[in-house]
């Protein structure tokens, strides 16, 4: 054989041994675990969203007439609301002429009397007695407006009043509706970091509006009496909880009453708005 040829020979047959080693490198023996395929990389965390500050809308209510005899009453509707006596509560309530405006559900039966009425309007023992808990909470307003259809008559709580043309404003640049909008009872209200009393303060709420981001009951173990708390997004951007009670929204029931010639104070009628 030539030794051009003979080479030729014996460098493809090194280069056909060492293709099959290198098969037989990357093949794994029978039964042995196959390699771990690669794992994809992990895609970035997302980022929380953060809320935007909005414009502060100052809130105004018109407050309660100035008279003792109305303090006095409310004080003693509040008395009643604690003690859970229906017969007391029947003594507040006029004896002719009760009136309930926004009766959807035709619950007014002119045969009852006005106390029976009342109470079916706050659905005073509905769900294990919550009317009772409606009423004290109408009890401690420290608001009242007159009401414009009844001379004499104010009602509680009094519609808050607001720069209708700047809230149409931050509902369009919040992307929200007006009742995911709630005022503070009062300026000063806490804004907590946790849904719980013994959480830290964080903010403080003005009288302004202010946008609600959902209920809450809180951690069982922290809150055992129950307390609804609203996490809300202040105009500052930053986030936390209020106790709900602290919150009024802007279109609620209300409570209106009635000043007689004896000057004797009743409740004379109730106002619903409905869901």
């Amino acid at each position: 054989m030539p030794r051009a040829r003979f080479t030729f020979v014996m460098i493809a047959a090194c280069a056909l041994m060492l293709s099959a080693a290198s098969v037989d490198a990357q093949t794994p023996p029978a039964g042995a675990a196959k390699p771990p395929a690669p794992r994809a990389p992990a895609a970035p965390a997302a980022k929380p969203l953060l809320q935007k500050p909005y414009k502060p809308i100052a809130v105004t209510v018109t407050p309660a007439p100035d008279d003792p005899s109305f303090a006095a009453f409310r004080q003693q509707l509040a008395d009643v609301a604690k003690n859970r006596v229906y017969a007391e509560l029947a003594r507040l309530v006029v004896a002719q002429g009760f009136f309930w405006a926004g009766d959807f559900a035709g619950g007014f039966d002119p045969k009852k009397s006005s106390a029976e009425n009342f109470a079916a309007a706050i659905r005073l023992e509905r769900g294990a007695g919550s009317g009772w808990s409606r009423l004290a909470a109408f009890a401690a307003l420290p608001d009242a407006a007159p009401m414009a259809s009844r001379p004499g008559v104010i009602c509680a709580p009094s519609p808050p009043q607001f720069d209708e043309i700047e809230f149409d404003r931050v509902l369009d640049i919040t992307q929200t509706k007006a009742s995911d909008w709630n005022y503070p009872r009062a300026a000063g209200a806490p804004m907590r970091a946790a849904a719980r009393p013994t959480a830290a303060v964080i903010e403080t709420l003005g009288s302004h509006l202010v946008r609600r981001r959902g209920n809450t009951s809180g951690n069982a173990a922290n809150n055992p009496a129950g307390q609804i708390w609203t996490r809300v997004a202040a105009t500052s951007g930053r986030t936390g909880f209020v106790a709900a009670a602290e919150l009024m929204p802007l279109r609620s029931d209300q409570i209106c009453y009635l000043k007689d010639v004896t000057g004797r104070w009743s409740i004379a009628g109730y106002v619903a708005v409905g869901d």
